[in-house]
C-alpha cells in the first residue's frame, strides 16, 4: 500500500547507522548469548546472525508468541530459494492461524508476494470482520481492489479508513487518487462529481500537511482537469445546463492556481536539495514533467 510522507534526511542517517550496527551482529551474539537486546542483522544479509537472533527471541518468549511466529516466517521467507519453499512458508502460516489469528497479516503479505490477490483480498476480509478498526489492513486492502481495478470497492475500503484515522492525510491523497483515476476512466456525466469529491480530499490532504507534493500534485490534476471539462461543455452546444456545484468556476480557478503555485515551491525547494529527497526523486520528476505540460496550455 504504498502512499507515506516523504522521510526526512535523518532517516537515511538512521540507516546507515544500522547498517553497520548490524554488521556487528555476529560479535554481539557472540558475547550477549542470553540476551535478546541484540541488532537485528537482516539489512546486512547476514542471515546465520538473523536465525541466532529469532532463536534467542524464541527463548526467550516462546514458540508460539504471534510475534516470534511472524519473525521465524519472515526469516524463512527471506532465505526461501524457490517458489515451493515459499509455498511451504504459507503452510506454516496456515497451521499458526488456528492458534495465533494475528499471523494473518504476514500470511496476507506473503500472498501479494507470490501474486495471488484474490486469495490475498479474501484473508483481508476475515481478517477485517474480527478486527474491524484496523486502518493499516484497510489501506491494504484498498491497495489491492486498486489493483484489481475495482475502483469503487478501494474507495469504500478507504473511506471505513478515514473514520479511524481522519487526520491522515496520506490517506486523503489516495483517496483522491483512486476518485481521480474513476474519472478519467468514466464516459458518464459522474466524471465531474467524481472530479470534484477527489478535489475535496486532495484539499484536506494538503490542509493536514502543508508540503505535501503528492497531494498538491494530485490536486493540481484533478482541477485542471475539471476546468478543462467545464470549459468544454460551456463551449458544446447540445450540452445540458450544468448541476449546480458549490465549486464554482471562480473558486476552481483560484484553486488551480494556488495548487499550481505550491506545487511549483515544493519542486524548486527539493530539487535544490538533492541528497534530503534523493529516494523521492520520481515523484520531483512527474512533479516536474506535469507543471511544464500544464504550462503550455492554458489554465
Amino acid at each position: 500500500m504504498q502512499t507515506t510522507p516523504e522521510p526526512h534526511l535523518a532517516n537515511g542517517s538512521n540507516l546507515i547507522t544500522t547498517f553497520h550496527l548490524a554488521q556487528k551482529a555476529p560479535l554481539i551474539l557472540k558475547r550477549q548469548s542470553s540476551s535478546v537486546e541484540t541488532v537485528a542483522p537482516s539489512s546486512s544479509g547476514d542471515d546465520k546472525s538473523a536465525l541466532l537472533c529469532t532463536e534467542q527471541l524464541a527463548a526467550r518468549f516462546g514458540m508460539t508468541d504471534e510475534r516470534i511466529i511472524g519473525l521465524r516466517g519472515m526469516y524463512e521467507e527471506a532465505v526461501a530459494e524457490n517458489p515451493t519453499r515459499l509455498e511451504e512458508c504459507l503452510q506454516t502460516y496456515d497451521l499458526a492461524l488456528s492458534e495465533n489469528p494475528p499471523v494473518l497479516k504476514r500470511r496476507i503479505a506473503l500472498l501479494r508476494s507470490l501474486s495471488r490477490p484474490v486469495d490475498a483480498i479474501s484473508s483481508l476480509i476475515n481478517l477485517l470482520d474480527a478486527v474491524p478498526t484496523d486502518a493499516e489492513a484497510w489501506c491494504e486492502l484498498a491497495d489491492l481492489y486498486h489493483s484489481q481495478g475495482m475502483s469503487s470497492q478501494a474507495a469504500f475500503c478507504l473511506e471505513e479508513a478515514l473514520l479511524i484515522v481522519p487526520n491522515s492525510w496520506n490517506i486523503h491523497a489516495f483517496l483522491g487518487e483512486i476518485l481521480y483515476s474513476s474519472a478519467c476512466a468514466s464516459e458518464t456525466t459522474d466524471c465531474s462529481q467524481l472530479l470534484e469529491v477527489s478535489i475535496h480530499h486532495y484539499s484536506r490532504s494538503i490542509e493536514l500537511c502543508t508540503d505535501y507534493l503528492r497531494g498538491f500534485y494530485g490536486l493540481v490534476s484533478a482541477t485542471s482537469l475539471l476546468g478543462r471539462n467545464r470549459r468544454l461543455m460551456d463551449h458544446s452546444r447540445d450540452s445540458s445546463p450544468a448541476q449546480a456545484s458549490l465549486l464554482t468556476d471562480k473558486l476552481l480557478d483560484e484553486l488551480t492556481l494556488f495548487a499550481r503555485s505550491r506545487l511549483d515551491e515544493i519542486v524548486r525547494s527539493r530539487s535544490s536539495d538533492h541528497q534530503a529527497w534523493k529516494d523521492n526523486q520520481g515523484e520531483l520528476i512527474a512533479a516536474k514533467e506535469l507543471l511544464h505540460r500544464l504550462d503550455k496550455s492554458p489554465l
